[in-house]
């Protein structure tokens, strides 16, 4: 596996790999979820290469991300003992000029929920997606479902500007209790860890309920509730459009999509469900 820490040395890799090229974008800290998007950039692509930046505009406190996991050596291990054929790694300023001008600001899905919570976070993340989708040159773009929002922004920019790039989705991978795989359930406590699958099982029983059709707050309201005795903090439970993040009274003909975010302890769940039968 190639390893390029500045942009010389990746233009040089990407040179020497001439078959389609499939990127997996990460901040590091990977598990078994960004092993799976690993998995399909092989099947997609003649060759992969996978990102490890943690990038500071997506954060909107600095503790956030002085606190997100680094695990660089354990990493780089990983993705070539998974076949990735290229590590693009660089640092900060590699990726950002001191004096840049420019960024990538997303309305549309990109509003409301994570959006709302975090401002500048998608703003964050369009831009250095962008970056990464142009300085590899990659053919296609992998990302897992369990960030849907995320995927949506990355979706429509791709739309908008015309970038040259597939979007590869990859479902949610879970513990086998049910919680979704995330670089920050390392901080969750023993107490903490046992009680978040309650999350995912509220949402897939809601999801289920939501398929009938009938009013959402119906099914939303008593599950935020049973999370909030819990102990969760629930910040939103919603249906929403699946493609435009757009929130749904009820379930309508157009794909729709159950989203949820809630704080544990210091830990900020993210979470989605597909409504059965779309």
């Amino acid at each position: 596996m190639i390893v390029a820490r500045d942009l010389a040395a990746l233009r040089q890799a990407r040179a020497r790999l001439p078959r389609t090229l499939a990127l997996v974008p990460t901040m590091g800290a990977l598990h078994a979820g960004h092993l799976a998007l690993v998995a399909a950039a092989r099947v997609a692509a003649g060759h992969v290469a996978a990102s490890i930046f943690v990038n500071p505009l997506q954060f909107t406190a600095a503790a956030d991300l002085a606190r997100y996991p680094r695990t660089e050596e354990e990493d780089l291990a990983a993705l070539e003992a998974a076949g990735c054929d290229l590590a693009w790694v660089p640092d900060a300023e590699a990726m950002y000029a001191p004096d840049r001008a420019a960024t990538v600001d997303v309305a549309g899905p990109a509003e409301g929920f994570e959006g709302a919570a975090r401002p500048g976070h998608f703003r964050g993340v369009a831009t250095v997606c962008t970056k990464l989708f142009l300085q590899c040159r990659a053919d296609v773009a992998v990302f897992g479902e369990k960030d849907w929002q995320q995927l949506q922004v990355i979706r429509r920019v791709v739309r908008d500007l015309d970038i040259p790039i597939a979007i590869l989705p990859v479902p949610t991978v879970r513990e086998e209790d049910g919680l979704a795989l995330s670089s920050r359930n390392r901080f969750l406590t023993r107490e903490e860890r046992a009680l978040a699958p309650m999350l995912a099982r509220e949402g897939f029983a809601a999801a289920e309920a939501l398929a009938a059709g009938g009013p959402a707050e119906t099914t939303l309201a008593p599950a935020r509730a049973r999370l909030a005795e819990a102990g969760f903090g629930v910040e939103y439970l919603a249906l929403v459009e699946a493609g435009t993040m757009r929130p749904l009274g009820r379930r309508g003909d157009a794909p729709a999509r159950l989203v949820a975010a809630a704080r544990l302890g210091s830990v900020r769940l993210l979470d989605n469900w597909a409504i059965p039968g779309q």
